[in-house]
């Protein structure tokens, strides 16, 4: 068998579902992958194999202390990966009752988000972002708007000002990006957070932070941070790639751009394909094996890292059914993963990823995409594909009567 394939050239190619097809080819619904320079891991694409280990958390734990490479130091303390994949005291590095506990306070936060509210509150934030560019009938979608929007929109409930949200934006950046930066970038947006956190300690407010604070499952001020680490964190990168990729298929795919000139497939439409095409993470880490077992056929040691390829798993041939139609509106995708570490923010997610896609639509008249449609490449990362720039064209609006500019 050839050499394994770095994760992030999956991540960056032109056309990451061929690379699965290769990758298939070779070794089946589970291929050796490199995650950096001597550092492998098992990328699991097929669907079945990757509901087996989302679901049996006895074989296939999520809590990183198992990861064989870090034990024996084949990862360095300061690797790149460190963030993303490094044990941590959040909800991410648990199983079983642990898991349970610290998974409470996270559905209690999103079922005390009021949605009408939030909605509202995520229209005035698009709208002001907008208005911040419509008058030079040019700007780019993601760094000016996509990127923005969730984070801005997760950054109010847990009381952060606007100022304070763009500074974890560019800690996030640095995080998600698994690069030399990535640790240090860690490091200030959980300065930040930590601020927030002691504030409400002192002086409680009706928000996310204080809720966690009087948590009873949260026993201590780490456990507060890393689950407020875990709400920002994933609603920020996962939203903002479910946005920029939703407007790229709206601007560049004749089946939906179609909907701008009076098409039948609409926003909704284009968000689901988006789950199923180019998921909010393309790869989710990680699960490790327990004791030495077998999946799709391949031998998986213990302490081996498992990279959920969640992208791959929904190109898997085997649960489609080769009719593009009859696949409209179908939600049996594994964007949001599966089993007990599902995604707990789906309907929020989806309430700031349609409103950010409409919003822009009905605001930019006459949106086109200012550069070829495969001139739109994702930024580095080996986890997600989010596009780098979504440099778009539009019609300035008219002064209102009566403005002499």
């Amino acid at each position: 068998m050839t050499d394994p394939i770095p994760l992030s050239a999956i991540t960056s190619s032109p056309d990451p579902h061929g690379v699965y097809r290769r990758l298939r080819d070779e070794w089946g619904e589970v291929a050796r992958v490199e995650l950096e320079p001597g550092v492998h891991a098992w990328l699991v694409m097929g669907y079945r194999e990757l509901l087996t280990i989302t679901r049996n958390e006895h074989l296939y734990s999520r809590d990183a202390r198992n990861w064989r490479d870090f034990q024996d130091g084949t990862v360095a303390p300061d690797s790149g990966l460190g963030p993303m994949m490094f044990w941590r005291a959040n909800v991410i590095g648990a199983d079983g009752p642990e898991h349970r506990r610290l998974r409470r306070p996270l559905d209690d936060g999103v079922t005390s988000i009021h949605q009408r509210r939030m909605r509202r509150s995520v229209e005035a934030i698009c709208e002001e972002l907008i208005s911040s560019f419509a008058g030079r009938g040019s700007a780019d979608l993601v760094a000016e708007y996509a990127q923005a929007v969730p984070l801005l929109a997760v950054a109010a409930l847990f009381g952060l000002d606007a100022a304070e949200g763009h500074e974890l934006l560019r800690a996030l950046a640095a995080l998600f990006g698994s690069a030399d930066d990535s640790q240090a970038g860690n490091r200030r947006f959980e300065e930040i957070l930590a601020d927030v956190m002691h504030a409400r300690r002192a002086e409680p407010a009706a928000d996310l932070t204080s809720g966690f604070v009087a948590h009873p499952d949260l026993h201590t001020d780490e456990e507060v941070l890393q689950s407020m680490v875990v709400m920002v964190s994933a609603g920020q990168e996962t939203t903002t790639s479910w946005i920029a990729q939703t407007l790229r298929l709206m601007l560049t795919d004749p089946r939906f751009s179609g909907r701008l000139r009076g098409g039948r497939l609409g926003v909704d439409d284009a968000l689901d394909e988006v789950l199923w095409r180019d998921p909010p993470m393309t790869h989710m880490p990680a699960r490790y094996a327990l004791r030495d077992t077998e999946l799709g056929g391949r031998p998986v040691r213990r302490g081996d890292a498992l990279i959920l390829g969640l992208a791959a798993a929904n190109d898997d041939p085997r649960v489609h059914t080769g009719d593009p139609a009859a696949e409209l509106g179908n939600r049996a995708h594994l964007a949001w993963s599966a089993g007990p570490h599902a995604c707990p923010a789906r309907v929020p997610a989806r309430l700031i990823a349609r409103t950010a896609v409409d919003t822009a639509l009905q605001r930019l008249p006459g949106v086109r995409l200012a550069v070829g449609a495969d001139e739109v490449v994702p930024r580095p990362s080996p986890w997600t594909r989010c596009p780098a720039s979504l440099p778009v064209h539009f019609t300035t609006p008219l002064p209102p009567p009566g403005d002499s500019r």
